[in-house]
């Protein structure tokens, strides 16, 4: 069995990913040893005494440890993990276009680990190079063991939605920072995104690219790729923010838990009820009170989002806008809710007539359970790196 390092100290929420890692490890015999980055000193000192030569291997999120730490580069620049030859298996949960300048400096021994499938798609493209893969979607965490969660009947809270918000009007800094010419050509990226939703950010843009300059190289599409980023977060936070408006306009009660929520427009601000940013065991605490939990996907058009398992593992009947991905593994009106993000303006019907239905709300709830305990739990992503890492 391996000896496997990961990473907490940084963003909470990756390392609650890695603790949950590192439980499932643990159970199939591995042994592990979480990094404190907030404790880089001390916990480099007890890695060390951890450390077994050819047989310890660096499962990370996002790039963590390679990201130009100091604490993991001598004195030439050289990683720790090269040094060590250690291989690297860095689980990515963001677009491959944010990393472009890490992808460029990555560990000799590197696994690029996709949670979309188009990223996947993306890495083979533009980072041949790089040993790519397998496609690992983002799973769930159950709070409470054995189906043990309230039943919706008796939960506190109508909806519920647990992530940040950023008005989009605060990314129209770099759309209108050259002049109307380069405004009105990414203003036509982003109309396009919002009426196909199931479009891909690189496919819009390599296509509107295209239009504007036939000649343009491979390696100047790669170049111009990692800085459209803003429109990525534009239509991401456009579409979170319509769907949340869209019920609280219809005189829906919805509780929003994270970030920003006080600065969403809408009609009817009475019926948005903004909470705390909470960790991820608050959010999944505020999941296990909610008969409906809305997820709004972050522009992974063949992935998952870990909200769609922590809401079903967590008793909550998961509403949910499509993926290629999610409409392979969900059965919309048999174990969760599929809308089309293009037409938010269904949604409250949808709420509606679930929340009118007692029982057949709490017949999707438990059913979703079941299959997300049954593929989509962290043990069930250990079991697939286990195969990749012996």
């Amino acid at each position: 069995m391996k000896k496997i390092m990961l990473f907490e100290g940084d963003i909470e929420t990756q390392g609650y990913f890695s603790i949950q890692l590192a439980e499932a490890f643990q159970k199939m015999g591995h042994q592990t040893f979480i990094f404190d980055l907030s404790r880089p000193w001390e916990s480099t000192e007890r890695f060390f005494h951890f450390y077994e030569e050819g047989n310890t291997v660096l499962i990370n999120f996002n790039f963590h440890g390679m990201s130009g730490e100091e604490i993991f580069l001598d004195e030439n620049g050289r990683m720790m993990w090269d040094a060590l030859h250690i291989p690297c298996y860095n689980i990515v949960v963001d677009h491959p276009m944010y990393y472009h300048h890490f992808l460029e400096k990555h560990p000799k021994d590197y696994h690029h680990i996709n949670i979309d499938r188009n990223h996947e798609k993306y890495m083979k493209r533009f980072f041949p190079e790089i040993i790519n893969g397998p496609f690992l979607p983002l799973a769930g965490t159950q709070l409470y063991p054995n189906k043990s969660y309230v039943p919706a009947q008796y939960r506190r809270y109508d909806v519920t939605m647990v992530g940040n918000y950023t008005p989009p009007k605060q990314f129209e800094k770099y759309i209108r920072r050259i002049d109307e010419e380069y405004t009105a050509f990414y203003f036509g990226m982003i109309d396009d995104l919002l009426a196909h939703p199931m479009r891909t950010v690189e496919d819009v843009a390599e296509e509107h690219i295209r239009r504007e300059i036939p000649e343009v190289t491979q390696e100047e599409i790669k170049k111009v790729m990692s800085k459209l980023t803003f429109i990525d977060l534009y239509v991401r936070f456009m579409t979170r923010g319509r769907a949340v408006a869209a019920l609280a306009d219809a005189g829906i009660k919805v509780h929003v838990f994270g970030g920003g929520w006080e600065k969403l427009e809408c009609k009817k601000p009475e019926n948005l009820i903004v909470g705390n940013s909470l960790d991820s065991v608050g959010c999944l605490k505020k999941l296990c009170q909610s008969k409906i939990s809305l997820n709004v996907m972050p522009w992974f058009r063949d992935g998952a989002h870990d909200r769609v398992f922590n809401s079903m593992l967590n008793g909550a009947l998961c509403l949910t806008d499509s993926s290629v991905y999610l409409d392979e593994i969900l059965e919309d009106g048999e174990n969760c809710r599929i809308y089309f993000a293009a037409r938010t303006e269904e949604l409250p019907d949808m709420v509606s007539a679930l929340l009118s239905n007692p029982p057949k709300l709490q017949e999707l709830i438990d059913n979703g359970y079941e299959m997300a305990r049954a593929a989509h739990t962290w043990e069930h992503r250990a079991a697939v790196l286990h195969t990749i890492i012996a």
